[in-house]
């Protein structure tokens, strides 16, 4: 199936600075893609660009064969939901689609019923003729989401979706992303969330630096991250103080949040779990459990960008995992 979207070789530079670099990408009508990487990375910059947004400064854009950037049809043939909540408060959930629509550039006989199929699609028909500054915050996002969808785009893209929203609006969301793969909409997503793009995704990519630094199907590559041993993920009492962390480091471990309560392999190797406990302990290392578990898409994300982040933030010598020592011994 011929692709919806593709990017070739686009480099595109803001206030002086070179946001993406050599980008080639595709996605096919269907396919869910969700990009991963830090802040700063460039997945915004590029939803933009495919939402015709931005002109790249090098290479091409094209949605539908045409340049989104010039081609009204191409622009109306991608739905863009961006982070921010992008609505107008004063107006009923039935009032703001109602202007989508019309900003979409749909006749005005076909208005109420992209309405309806929105709300519908959207589960928020009961919301119809609520007041939007009433809502809750989930509730917002699906309504949000419900404008992005309002002209049956094609391609639809969501930068950070389910971003502060709870538990059941980020159930509901995924559901509606799941109903739009089902009809066949081929779907970018940008997200810090690993189960989310576990859950959703076909393909991922991951950007660091304006760079795509590993593409491809997700369950590819976790096969073949998993044909090695399992990895260990470490949780402790409390941070570790600066002779605790060398030691996690020096045997082979890196943060996995931003808490510094949890501490995982890169390596995947060394000492089994009633060893390492014991031997991190001796070491001043506060854990309290050590996790033994299948590599999953985080360790990707980790790998990917080692050498780029944290390779460069700890020096190459202590980037290289090292063996483990008690006492003086190996």
């Amino acid at each position: 199936m011929a692709p919806i979207a593709v990017l070739a070789g686009v480099t595109l530079t803001l206030r002086g600075r070179r946001v993406l670099d050599g980008i080639d990408l595709a996605l096919a009508p269907g396919e869910t893609l969700a990009l991963l990487g830090p802040n700063g990375a460039g997945k915004t910059s590029l939803m933009r660009l495919v939402a015709g947004r931005l002109a790249p400064e090098a290479g091409t854009v094209r949605v539908g064969g045409a340049d989104p950037h010039r081609s009204g049809e191409a622009r109306r043939a991608v739905g863009w939901v961006p982070q921010e909540i992008a609505l107008y408060p004063r107006l009923t959930v039935a009032e703001n689609l109602s202007v989508f629509a019309q900003l979409s550039g749909l006749p005005r006989r076909e208005r109420r019923e992209a309405v309806e199929r929105a709300l519908a699609l959207g589960d928020i028909a009961p919301l119809a003729g609520r007041v939007v500054s009433t809502l809750s915050g989930g509730y917002q996002r699906r309504v949000n989401i419900a404008a992005g969808l309002i002209g049956r785009p094609g391609l639809v893209l969501l930068d950070e979706p389910t971003n502060g929203v709870d538990l059941a609006a980020r159930a509901a969301i995924h559901t509606v992303l799941h109903r739009l793969r089902e009809q066949g909409t081929a779907i970018l997503i940008a997200t810090h969330d690993f189960p989310e793009a576990e859950r959703l995704a076909d393909r991922v990519a991951f950007l660091a630096q304006g760079r795509i630094v590993r593409e491809g199907r997700l369950a590819d590559l976790l096969a073949r991250l998993r044909t090695g041993p399992p990895e260990r993920e470490l949780i402790l009492d409390a941070s570790p103080d600066v002779p605790a962390e060398a030691v996690l480091r020096r045997a082979g471990f890196v943060p996995a949040g931003a808490s510094g309560l949890r501490w995982r392999t890169s390596e995947r190797a060394g000492l089994d779990g009633a060893a390492l406990l014991g031997t991190l302990r001796a070491q001043g290392v506060p854990v309290s459990e050590v996790r033994v578990r299948s590599p999953r898409l985080e360790t990707l994300y980790v790998e990917a960008l080692r050498p780029r982040d944290v390779g460069e933030d700890l020096g190459e010598a202590d980037a290289a995992p090292r063996p483990l020592t008690v006492g003086g011994q190996r």
